[in-house]
């Protein structure tokens, strides 16, 4: 159907004779097209590429239909585009803004009670506040992906990042906690403009043997802003009593923040493009074709609901990043509580179940590629994060720091690079359902779980002891591992992007009979 040319350049404008489409049969094929598995480009044959795709999705004569708020291209080139490199770094530090912005009030959480005179409860909201915000504003942020597309969303969520971050800074006296609110829940409404991307931002600009290396980047950026914000808050903000003084040194931070945030989405608005000129991979072109301005959202979230081993993996991935954003909000807490007066030791700590998470998700991402052994690498990594969660809750309370770093890092390495293999598996699972829906699902199965988890082991922590709280969060992690092992791997894009052993066979007798290239009419591109 396509033929496939990993060029590095997005000025060819001109696509060589071989690659234009052939749809009638009396034209042979190129030894170098290739057909999709399931599908023959016909103007009187339906392409289904998998049994998910929406039963009125037709192949038209006229050619490939455009997705919502793309101008004419050329789809029947797959090429990968320099500028993917760019945008996918442009996101990652944008993404990494906003997750620092999440846990900057966690990570010294008794420093921000004394300042602003409230409760650690209405401190851990803060952090909640991205996970209650995310849950109703999944939808209408989906919709508007689908309908705007990339550019618009990256646009909006880097603007309501850089706004929260400057409406903080009028929160430095101790009666204007209201005001750092409002600046942490408009940071939250970015957050949701800014997690479903990911996977998105992969398939449509990335190859089919860089989609989970690009994912895993995207979501490393996140990861990284985490990481910052367990460290640098602690350094900038020292536990002191005087109020201004305090304000000061936390001015610093607003301030620092607010300055990074502007940049970069100034940034967005130079670097970010809707999407390449020409499809990356074969899958992707055949969801351009297959994309429709009247899709149904309601008949896309009931065909997702209806693919068990995706609802499977919805519920897996909300226990295990639920338990991730409970030990993130609560470990401040948790540290203070068994070696007071390690506010900076608990920052790093958190810092190297981050650095430990980013370095798994990227090996994680490197040997999806590689592998596509999707199901068994998920259920493993899965499994490591139970081990590291028990090792870790029995090992806190030894009276040595060195050893929470050991075992929280160990934790972080399996528990965090888990996130990017729940995107990439999603996407396969649902292939071609829009990316930004389905990851968006995984994403409020997060929130709600991490709600549910924050709130309980704070209580739990608070009433029984650091121990109890995470044996709570065993528990859940050990449900989640033996659910995962029920997900069959049914790896739809994959069966997408590889040929048909009937195709090659002919291929094969192309090339053995004629070295010369058949050029299809343009009556039928």
């Amino acid at each position: 159907m396509v033929s496939e040319s990993h060029t590095q350049e997005d000025r060819d404008d001109t696509p060589a004779p071989e690659s234009a489409l052939q749809a009638d049969p009396s034209v042979s094929n190129h030894p170098s097209v290739s057909a999709h598995p399931s599908v023959s480009i016909h103007p009187s044959v339906s392409a289904y590429p998998s049994s998910s795709a929406h039963p009125s999705t037709v192949a038209q004569p006229s050619g490939l239909a455009q997705p919502s708020g793309s101008g004419p291209e050329d789809l029947s080139v797959i090429k990968v585009s320099r500028r993917r490199w760019a945008v996918v770094l442009v996101f990652s530090c944008y993404s990494m803004c906003n997750a620092f912005q999440w846990i900057q009030y966690g990570s010294i959480n008794n420093i921000f009670m004394n300042f602003y005179g409230v409760s650690a409860f209405a401190i851990d909201w803060l952090s909640m506040c991205y996970m209650l915000t995310y849950i109703p504003l999944l939808l209408p942020v989906a919709w508007l992906l689908e309908k705007f597309g990339l550019r618009t969303v990256a646009l909006t969520g880097s603007a309501l990042n850089c706004l929260g971050a400057w409406v903080k800074l009028g929160s430095l006296q101790p009666h204007l906690f209201p005001v750092t609110v409002l600046g942490q829940v408009i940071c939250s409404v970015a957050q949701v403009f800014i997690l479903g991307m990911p996977s998105r931002i992969a398939s449509v600009w990335f190859g089919a043997n860089e989609v989970s290396t690009a994912c895993s980047m995207a979501v490393f950026g996140n990861q990284l802003g985490i990481a910052i914000g367990f460290l640098v808050p602690p350094v900038l903000v020292p536990n002191i009593e005087d109020r201004e003084k305090l304000a000061y040194h936390i001015s610093i931070m607003f301030y620092i923040i607010g300055g990074v945030a502007t940049l970069l989405f100034i940034l967005v608005i130079i670097v970010f493009k809707e999407k390449p000129k020409h499809p990356p991979s074969r899958a992707q072109s055949l969801s351009y074709a297959l994309s429709s301005l009247d899709a149904s959202y309601l008949s896309s979230i009931i065909r997702l609901f209806k693919n068990l081993n995706f609802v499977l993996l919805v519920i897996t991935y909300g226990l295990n990043a639920g338990v991730f954003y409970a030990l993130s909000t609560l470990l401040n807490r948790m540290v203070i509580l068994h070696y007071p007066g390690e506010e900076v030791n608990a920052g790093r700590i958190g810092l190297t179940i981050i650095i430990a998470g980013m370095l798994g998700a990227m090996i994680s991402g490197i040997w999806l590629d590689r592998s596509k052994t999707y199901k068994e690498t998920t259920l493993a990594v899965y499994i490591m994060t139970l081990v590291g969660m028990v090792v870790y809750t029995f090992t806190l309370n030894l009276g040595h720091l060195w050893v929470v770093f050991i075992t929280a890092g160990t934790m972080g390495f399996f528990m965090t690079g888990y996130l990017p293999l729940g995107f990439e598996f999603a996407v396969e699972l649902t292939y071609p359902e829009s990316e930004g829906m389905s990851s968006g699902l995984l994403n409020v199965s997060a929130q709600v779980f991490g709600i549910i988890f924050t709130i309980s082991q704070g209580q739990i922590i608070d009433n029984y002891g650091t121990m109890p709280g995470n044996i709570f969060l065993c528990v859940f992690l050990t449900l989640g591992a033996a659910l995962t092992a029920f997900i069959r791997a049914d790896l739809r894009r994959q069966k997408a992007n590889k040929e048909t052993p009937e195709n090659k066979l002919q291929e094969e007798e192309e090339s053995n009979t004629s070295k010369a290239p058949t050029t299809a009419s343009k009556d039928h591109l």
